[in-house]
């Protein structure tokens, strides 16, 4: 049986992208496959029939999957095929999840999965907004109620000019990476990294990616009525009205206290007592009261939703009415700031940057270039020298939890302060070290990324990295409701990302601007919106690094002494592989005796990395003496290793020698060697030649009183 497939063609920055469907995995509710130039992926939507009972949100899951045969490699590691995702997986999954979790509606708790497989990969056309885009496509598809579409695009600038989608090349050169997704009307998801560019120019960049939006929205819409397919009309079916208004006469006052109430644990102590007494209401209906048989064959505790509705609506009010937030401060004051650095003695560069009840600790470590992590992906990047791990521990909220490898939230947040970072680093050819930077979690009420990046920044400074600049980042927050003009929130607590409707963090220095992750719970954020958040958290950067610059204004003079040192020296290409050896015998007897890491480029720039000078020391004169070439002229000091009748061969280096003459040992005549030379006995000796045949000729009497003493 022939497949009946239905394909669309679009052009985004100037490529044609292929969607299809009806060829593939027919069994899912919604399929396509998304080609541009020889990159390829299946993406797949699939909805379950029923919700999930017992659960009080939106069960969506979201798995991008890069399988290595699409850039023809077989995986690295002892089973030779692929593990756990990979950090760039990871974080193509939570870019695809962002911008569709804000577009189903409230109540809708249907099981959702979307899968997306690169199967084919030329490197070029980068797969991550193609699969937004497929996902987007396959959520039509599918007849879920999805209040898209979404469209997706990287933004690049070269020469002055846009490019929508570019290369890895063209991303690499250009100040600017950023991908916006949105609907076809305003932005969802902004993710950007950027070399310190200015606010106007992430404006120009949303403004151009929202005309490639649109017109992928557009054509979603199109493909869709030519697919016959028609979203569900949803319809919660549970009915909360009655348990509203028993929240609202019960405990409505004392929520309202509690948010007038700006202490953190005293406001939390006066709502778990309003809970409770809306409990007990509930407890003391009938067995087959509506709400009681609603919460039983649903599993799902809609009084702890519902409270949670009422303290949204509470705090959003006087967010808008009063100019009041839950702690007291303005919408645009930062919570109180203070820091240190130095307070780790063993570490290479460590920082605490804590700002209301926020608190993270940075710890720098330095290393030697073959210290870099090497990345097993499908990108052509291959390794990295700056690495920053973020950990989220539960007693950071006061929870008791395992302590696990980082999730996805993790990952995310680790990879954003890590971006935030990046432009501020020296080159490699100007500080030769791998860095990586732990940032710990000790306590968490909102923008601990934030917190990262601030104190990331100052530990590289106390480890002594030469960085060009102090790096700052605040979050940001917007409470908006229809009819009334949004209000913009500077340095978001918990509860306001929770309740509100924008988790905005924006990172760089005094004038630009380097990494930049926009969320929204709402269904999207108006430009002008979004072009005053810009402004306003400029405000709150320049604060912030004010406020760090009072504890470290510049990176530290001397590295750590228990940091190592790194030497470097250049030896000819040719002799690479002999200080390698067969099979790296040699560099390991250099490591061996030396202590010392040895990295060498493959223009013949040696790395040395080691804890003292005696171990480098060593290592140099290992790889000269493995390097060495006698030169016409050159004066040294050798060993005699071996006697015959007509003269002495005189070691000059491992394994290379030379041979005096006899007539050439003293200034007068002699018949034997053995009372001038013996085996053992050292000897100042001139090249005098170096035959065709590479043999090396010296002599003794030929060295000056002079020349002796500047060798000795």
């Amino acid at each position: 049986m022939t497949p009946e497939v239905k394909s669309q063609q679009i052009e985004i920055g100037g490529k044609t992208v292929t969607i299809e469907t009806g060829k593939y995995a027919q069994t899912a509710n919604g399929s396509v496959t998304v080609r541009c130039g020889d990159t390829v992926l299946f993406v797949h939507a699939t909805v379950s029939k029923e919700p999930r009972a017992g659960i009080d949100f939106f069960p969506l899951l979201i798995d991008y999957e890069e399988r290595m045969s699409s850039i023809g490699r077989i995986p690295g590691g002892y089973n030779r095929s692929e593990g756990r995702s990979s950090e760039k997986a990871i974080l193509v999954s939570r870019l695809i999840d962002r911008p569709i979790r804000p577009l189903f509606p409230k109540g809708y708790r249907n099981d959702i999965q979307i899968v997306a497989q690169l199967f084919s990969y030329d490197q070029q056309n980068q797969p991550d907004t193609l699969a937004m885009l497929g996902a987007s496509y396959a959520l039509m598809l599918s007849g879920a109620p999805f209040e898209g579409p979404i469209g997706a695009v990287r933004v690049s600038r070269l020469e002055g000019k846009f490019i929508a989608n570019p290369t890895h090349n063209e991303a690499n050169k250009s100040d600017l990476d950023i991908v916006i997704a949105g609907t076809a009307d305003s932005v969802i998801m902004v993710e950007a990294g950027c070399n310190f560019v200015t606010e106007d120019d992430i404006m120009a960049a949303v403004e151009f990616a929202l005309v490639e939006i649109k017109k992928q929205c557009e054509a979603q819409v199109k493909f869709a009525k030519e697919c016959a397919v028609e979203p569900e009309k949803f319809v919660d079916p549970y009915d909360t009205t009655e348990l509203k208004k028993i929240i609202n006469d019960t405990a409505f006052n004392s929520i309202h206290e509690a948010y007038h109430n700006f202490d953190r644990t005293s406001r939390q102590e006066i709502l778990d007592k309003a809970k409770d007494a809306v409990k007990e209401k509930i407890e003391a209906l009938s067995e087959d009261h509506p709400i009681k048989k609603m919460m039983e064959e649903t599993g799902v505790d809609f009084v702890s939703e519902e409270f949670k509705s009422a303290e949204k609506k509470v705090m959003r009010t006087m967010i808008l009415e009063e100019g009041v937030r839950a702690d007291g401060r303005k919408y645009d004051e930062v919570r109180p700031i203070w820091c240190e650095v130095g307070g780790i003695p063993r570490a290479h560069g460590s920082a605490v940057f804590t700002r209301g009840q926020t608190q993270v600790l940075s710890l720098a470590t330095l290393a030697g270039p073959g210290m870099k992590q090497e990345l097993d992906g499908v990108d052509p990047e291959t390794e990295k020298r700056y690495m920053h791990k973020y950990i989220f521990p539960g007693f950071s909220v006061g929870e008791v939890k395992p302590m696990r490898g980082p999730g996805r939230r993790e990952v995310g947040h680790g990879a954003l302060a890590e971006r935030a970072n990046i432009p501020a680093l020296p080159s490699q050819e100007e500080f030769g070290y791998t860095i990586r930077v732990t940032s710990d979690v000790l306590e968490s009420n909102g923008s601990t990324s934030m917190a990262s990046t601030c104190a990331s920044s100052m530990a590289l400074m106390n480890a002594g990295v030469p960085v060009k600049s102090m790096i700052g980042g605040v979050a940001m927050g917007m409470i908006a409701e229809a009819g009334k003009e949004p209000v913009v929130l500077t340095d978001i607590q918990g509860i306001e990302d929770f309740l509100g409707d924008m988790d905005f963090k924006v990172t760089g220095n005094d004038t630009g601007i380097t990494a930049l992750q926009m969320d929204m719970k709402a269904k999207g954020i108006a430009n002008d919106t979004l072009k005053k958040a810009l402004a306003q958290a400029k405000e709150g950067r320049l604060y912030i690094l004010n406020k760090m610059r009072e504890v470290i204004e510049k990176p530290s003079a001397s590295l750590s002494p228990f940091a190592p040192q790194i030497f470097t020296m250049t030896i000819p290409t040719e002799d690479i592989g002999t200080v390698i050896g067969p099979g790296g015998k040699q560099i390991r007897a250099i490591i061996d005796a030396s202590g010392a890491e040895i990295d060498i480029q493959d223009s013949g720039v040696v790395t040395i990395t080691s804890n003292d000078q005696e171990g480098a020391d060593i290592a140099k004169r290992m790889i000269k003496d493995l390097t060495f070439k006698p030169q016409e002229g050159m004066i040294m000091k050798g060993k005699v290793v071996r006697i015959i009748p007509i003269g002495a061969f005189v070691e000059l280096a491992p394994g290379k020698d030379g041979m005096v003459h006899i007539s050439q040992v003293c200034q007068e005549r002699i018949e034997t060697i053995e009372p001038h030379l013996n085996v053992g006995d050292e000897a100042i000796v001139k090249v005098v030649k170096i035959d065709e045949k590479g043999r090396v000729n010296l002599t003794i009497k030929g060295v000056s009183e002079e020349e002796k003493a500047r060798v000795s």
